[in-house]
Parts: structure tokens; C-alpha cells; sequence
């Protein structure tokens, strides 16, 4: 909607600004209507203006970015909102309106009602890029297991929060329960032996070998995944400022690359990183 608005106003910039009247018996031939490349003011001021500001958010939209604190998308949208204001009070002040005049305004009428609007319409919010998928697994041959490996959105995910399952085959779970193995029954037949000559001695070694049984097992290292959010959630930089940097929307995958206490390192994407406060109710891939 935005580009088509642009586009009108760019065709209406060449034609006729006013109309006349040629009834009675007057010779319009001779008359040379100017169009806005003829008039620098209406130029500048209604065309031109709208054109910019359509880029300006267009380009705001694609690469998000930020001059004296704004966005490229609200500087469009004020000059956007300033190109229909000139446009409305030109075309009352002639008298005869031409065909040039008549499409600036209409084209800066719904220029400035799509980019006031984008903000506030989901239909009109939506990026005009479209966010990149998760990956998909590779198709397996026939027979085989599909896949399972980083971000496969078809996996078995824990709760976010919980510790990776140590089944069968999991690194380190045969192996550690071998070595607890041996080493229970090692200190079984020291602690026998010792309880054979020494009963207090006995007693400490069964001490100690209570005590790293009591010990928390260590958490597993973090793994990136993708996730998407029930509700509109903040992002906040990394740097710990109060204002956040973007919003995460429901409906959209986004990928958790670190974990901060309780809350994810989040990535977007157009490669912005923050931390993702509230992770409650959290939907992974």
C-alpha cells in the first residue's frame, strides 16, 4: 500500500495542477497548464515529501534503525502527515483543482493513513520481509529415524528449565554410573575391612561417602533453540538499560543463544540481541 501511494504521487507530479473552463467560446488550446515540476514549492512540499517519507519507512521497515533517537519510520510518517496537510489546503485554496492536485491528495491521503496505521494494524505491522524459518530436518531414506539434531522443531523438547534426560547412550551416563558402581563397592570392601579392625573409622568412611552423594549434579551445558512467545514480551540490550530494544511478537520463531539467571539471551531476526526478561509460558520448537 505504501509503494502504491508513492507510485501515484510520483505519476501526479506530471500531470496538469489546475483545470479551466473552456465554455464559451473560449480557446483552451493556447493555455499551458503547469504540472509540479513547473511549481518548485508544490513540488518539494506534496510530492516529493510523500515519496520521501514512503522511503523512509519502507527502509525503516527492512533495517530498523534509529537518528537522534527516532525511528526512520516516524520521520516518514511526519513527512508523509506534512505532504497531505500541504495537499488539502492547496486544493481549497484554487480555484480549479487539475487532475495533478486531485491525485496528490489521494495519494497522500492513504500514504498517511498506512503509515499512521502500521504501527497500530497487525495486517499492516507484518514485515515486508518475511522472517526466516527454523531450519528443517533433512528427509531421512526410507525406514530410517528423521533427525533430531539442533533447532529440529519436531524433537521431544524438555520443559524449559529442566535437565536433559540421561537415558541410554547419553555421554557420561553409562560411564559415570560404572564408576559410581566401582566406586561404591571399592569403598564397600575398604569400609568392611576397616570396620573389621576399627569401628570409628568405619563410621568416617561412611561419612564421606555420603557426601557427594548429597551434592546437586552439575547442570548440562545450555543448548540454543528456537522458541516463540504467547504475548507481545520486551526485549532489553544486554548492557542492563531500562528502555528495551525490541519486541518479540507472538507468531514468530526467535532463537535462545544463552541463558541469563532466569531469563534467555534472545537473537531477532534481523540479528538484534537482548535479553528476554519473562519467559513464562514460552513455546520451543
Amino acid at each position: 500500500m505504501v509503494i502504491g501511494a508513492a507510485v501515484v504521487l510520483f505519476i501526479a507530479s506530471f500531470l496538469s495542477l489546475f483545470s479551466y473552463d473552456c465554455s464559451g467560446g473560449i480557446d483552451c488550446s493556447r493555455l499551458n497548464s503547469p504540472n509540479a515540476w513547473d511549481s518548485l514549492g508544490l513540488l518539494m512540499s506534496i510530492f516529493l515529501a510523500g515519496i520521501i517519507g514512503a522511503a523512509l519507512v519502507i527502509v525503516g521497515r527492512l533495517a530498523p534503525r534509529k537518528v537522534v533517537g527516532l525511528d526512520l519510520g516516524q520521520f516518514g510518517t511526519a513527512f508523509t502527515v506534512f505532504a497531505l496537510w500541504t495537499a488539502f489546503w492547496t486544493i481549497i485554496d484554487v480555484s480549479g483543482a487539475g487532475a495533478g492536485l486531485i491525485l496528490g491528495l489521494l495519494g497522500t491521503l492513504v500514504l498517511a493513513a498506512a503509515t499512521v496505521a502500521g504501527p497500530l494494524v497487525p495486517a499492516l505491522k507484518a514485515p515486508l520481509v518475511g522472517a526466516p524459518k527454523p531450519p528443517q530436518a533433512v528427509q531421512p531414506p526410507y525406514g530410517g529415524q528423521p533427525g533430531q539434531g539442533y533447532g529440529y522443531p519436531g524433537a521431544q523438547q524438555q520443559p524449559y528449565g529442566a535437565q536433559p534426560s540421561q537415558g541410554y547412550g547419553y555421554p557420561g551416563a553409562q560411564t559415570g554410573g560404572q564408576q559410581g558402581q566401582q566406586g561404591q563397592q571399592g569403598q564397600q570392601g575398604q569400609q568392611g575391612q576397616q570396620g573389621q579392625g576399627d569401628p570409628a573409622q568405619a563410621q568416617a568412611a561412611q561419612a564421606q561417602q555420603a557426601a557427594p552423594q548429597g551434592g546437586a549434579a552439575p547442570a548440562g551445558d545450555f543448548t540454543p533453540f528456537w522458541f516463540a512467545v504467547p504475548v507481545a514480551r520486551p526485549l532489553y540490550g544486554e548492557d542492563g538499560a531500562p528502555n528495551p530494544i525490541a519486541e518479540l511478537a507472538p507468531g514468530t520463531w526467535y532463537l535462545a543463544v544463552e541463558q541469563r539467571g532466569q531469563g534467555l539471551i534472545a537473537q531477532t531476526q534481523d540479528g538484534r540481541r537482548g535479553v528476554l526478561q519473562d519467559t513464562t509460558g514460552i513455546q520451543r520448537g
